[in-house]
């Protein structure tokens, strides 16, 4: 997958792209990343890319020529079958399954917001879809975006060195996660529940549910009242 970012402040980028497991991704060929400045693209003397918002208000706006000509060069070089996303507090909200999907295209253009976002030009003609880490407001979207891509290559087949692990963590499956634990079995008093030393792998399973769905119940009744809706209810 190829994963293009269009931003104001390319600088960012490098220490979580060049690091860790998109480090380890990108030297496989599974991934590729891309970075285009936005103000480069500026036709005005100053490369200035923003400007204040027609009708009066606070902050400034990113200007559509900018953005409109960034985003050509970067299907130009691209695979040519990219699904283009703006982040933004009014988009979809990023969820397991939202990462999922995305993980199926061929190509992501991430576009970054900043300031007081972007001229709705841009999203009416150049956006497939918005989309939200949550409810706040980050300074730009840069940040937004590389949580995204580390999300979507989660679950690019080879990304990950145990092939499950995407799909056995908080969210996977409606649940928060269990606990985990690891050696030793007795650290300074605080020891592993007996369960899990047993080696009974039904019990283990057992008890990693009724787990989740504590933690579940507890933090984010939200979720839980999901798992109790009928089917037809969902």
């Amino acid at each position: 997958m190829r994963i293009s970012f269009l931003t104001l402040f390319p600088q960012m980028f490098p220490g979580v792209l060049q690091e860790s497991m998109l480090k380890r991704a990108t030297d496989k060929g599974l991934l590729s990343f891309a970075l285009y400045d936005i103000r480069a693209f500026a036709e005005n003397k100053h490369h200035q890319a923003d400007d204040y918002p027609f009708g009066g208000g606070q902050g400034m706006l990113l200007m559509p020529q900018p953005i409109f000509d960034c985003m050509a060069q970067a299907e130009r070089e691209g695979t040519g079958r990219a699904r283009r996303i703006y982040l933004s507090p009014k988009g979809t909200r990023l969820t397991t399954k939202v990462a999922q999907r995305l993980a199926q295209e061929d190509e992501l253009i991430l576009l970054c917001g900043h300031y007081e976002g972007v001229d709705q030009r841009v999203l009416d003609t150049l956006i497939d879809e918005e989309i939200s880490l949550g409810d706040f407001i980050l300074t730009g979207g840069e940040i937004a975006a590389m949580a995204l891509a580390d999300c979507v290559a989660r679950f690019i087949p080879g990304v990950l060195g145990d092939a499950m692990s995407a799909h056995d963590e908080s969210f996977s499956d409606g649940l928060l996660e269990y606990p985990q634990y690891t050696r030793p079995s007795d650290f300074r008093g605080l020891k592993v529940p007996d369960v899990l030393l047993s080696g009974n792998h039904a019990q283990i399973q057992k008890w990693r549910r009724e787990q989740a769905e504590q933690i579940t119940r507890q933090r984010r009744p939200d979720l839980f009242e999901q798992q109790e809706k009928p089917a037809k209810e969902k």
